[in-house]
């Protein structure tokens, strides 16, 4: 029998009697398999599939309807879509394997893209319901998997890692975007978004998922849309972490939306604009620190600084509206403060939800993201009737420091080595069934 060194990185092979064997180098079985790394892999190519447009959606978007007041009208209708759209998919994974909704969302955004390049009114509307209800269905997906096949104790690491894998896709995809839009041409960072998506698909079906089972209450007397908000409302936890996950996407929401605006309509030009939104996100390649830095101190503290400078800092931006270029800089400090609340991510819900709830709960939850797309342009199309564009950044600093407000209210202990034990699934009774989801 013949042994070559397994350190050699090159994969080990054993000769023998029964033939060759050959054991794949760590690195290939992480990535090849459910776990960390490619859950953490599959999050930044769907991240990068959406970072693409970031930017140019609400330019293309601006040039269509021509002011930022019918922009934020038409975020607020499509974001309204979602809302629907999250508020189904526990029904549908009831009634399907997780596996297809996935990849459905994952068709959906790969369509989005098509559908945006038709460049008119129809396509712009219809491309972004498809993109918003796709990432729905991705994002709610992809929080089942995580909290499936990462241990507890684990999550506090997970979701810096997941962050920070995602940080290069968020850096160099709006400013890449805009510049395909304005150098290639106007269809390119479209074309760029299907393929990412269809990537993101293939490797998904190349990891073959598995989904545990879920106790659960008989199929045909699963609650409702309005029980599961019911049930959601009513444990503080989950509530308080919903709305920490809002505030946090609405800074985002208006970041991503307005920043590029911004840009445009104070002469700084688009590209700017795209450039804006990468150096922001380009402070995702601090998460390990952050993340180094809630584990030591806590969810709840790390909270409340980002939200709390984030918001000041926004404030900021908008008294020095005057000055473009100072109103950039007081953008990029709040971003690198709500980097710090980034890295804290869903782990709050995650570790409060009860396991025979999650795909329950985990649909309302991730509410978020279209309460957070929603009620900033709905609010902002009024205030743009009587105030300037600085008026939105406004409105964000407010949010933010009310929610930094309400993150004092979290369990000072949340997310700590020594954070209370996991609430256990109590066993089965008489009409229950095991489901899966």
């Amino acid at each position: 029998m013949r042994r070559p060194d397994s350190r050699s990185g090159l994969g080990h092979i054993v000769v023998g009697s029964l033939g060759i064997h050959v054991r794949h180098p760590i690195w290939l079985r992480k990535f090849g398999a459910p776990g960390a790394e490619s859950l953490a892999v599959l999050f930044t190519i769907e991240s990068l599939a959406r970072a693409v447009l970031a930017t140019v959606i609400p330019l293309q978007a601006l040039d269509l309807l021509g002011d930022a007041q019918s922009v934020s009208v038409l975020f607020f209708a499509v974001s309204c879509v979602g809302l629907c759209g999250s508020l189904t998919v526990p029904w549908m994974v009831r009634r399907t394997a997780r596996r297809w909704i996935y990849s459905a969302g994952a068709v959906l955004l790969a369509a989005a893209g098509g559908l945006l390049a038709l460049e008119g009114t129809f396509g712009q509307v219809a491309g972004m319901m498809a993109r918003v209800i796709g990432t729905v269905a991705v994002t709610i997906c992809i929080n089942l998997y995580i909290m499936d096949n990462i241990p507890r104790r684990e999550l506090t690491r997970m979701e810096p890692k997941r962050m920070f894998y995602s940080a290069g896709a968020w850096t160099i995809g709006p400013v890449l975007g805009v510049f395909l839009r304005n150098e290639v041409a106007e269809w390119a960072p479209y074309v760029v978004s299907t393929a990412t998506s269809c990537t993101m698909l293939g490797y998904f079906w190349f990891l073959r998922m598995t989904e545990k089972p879920v106790f659960s209450g008989p199929a045909d007397r699963a609650p409702g849309p309005l029980a599961n908000v019911k049930r959601f409302a009513a444990q503080p936890r989950l509530l308080l972490a919903w709305l920490a996950a809002i505030g946090r996407n609405v800074w985002w929401a208006i970041f991503f939306i307005y920043g590029p605006i911004f840009a445009v309509q104070s002469g700084l030009g688009e590209m700017v604009g795209g450039i804006i939104v990468s150096a922001g996100s380009g402070f995702l390649f601090l998460i390990p620190v952050w993340g180094w830095c809630t584990r030591r101190f806590g969810l709840r503290r790390m909270l409340l600084i980002g939200f709390s400078v984030s918001g000041i800092s926004t404030l900021l931006a908008a008294a020095l509206a005057g000055a473009p270029w100072a109103t950039v800089v007081m953008l990029m400090v709040a971003a690198f403060a709500m980097i710090a609340v980034d890295a804290v991510g869903n782990v709050p819900f995650m570790l409060s939800v009860r396991p025979r709830e999650r795909a329950e709960m985990t649909s309302v939850y991730n509410t978020y993201r279209d309460v957070a797309e929603m009620a900033p342009p709905g609010i902002i199309s009024l205030l743009l009737r009587v105030f300037e564009l600085p008026v939105v950044f406004v409105t964000g600093g407010i949010v933010v420091l009310a929610v930094a407000g309400l993150s004092r209210r979290m369990h000072p202990r949340l997310g700590l080595p020594r954070d209370p034990a996991p609430i256990k699934s109590p066993t089965l009774l008489p009409g229950q069934q095991v489901v899966s989801g």
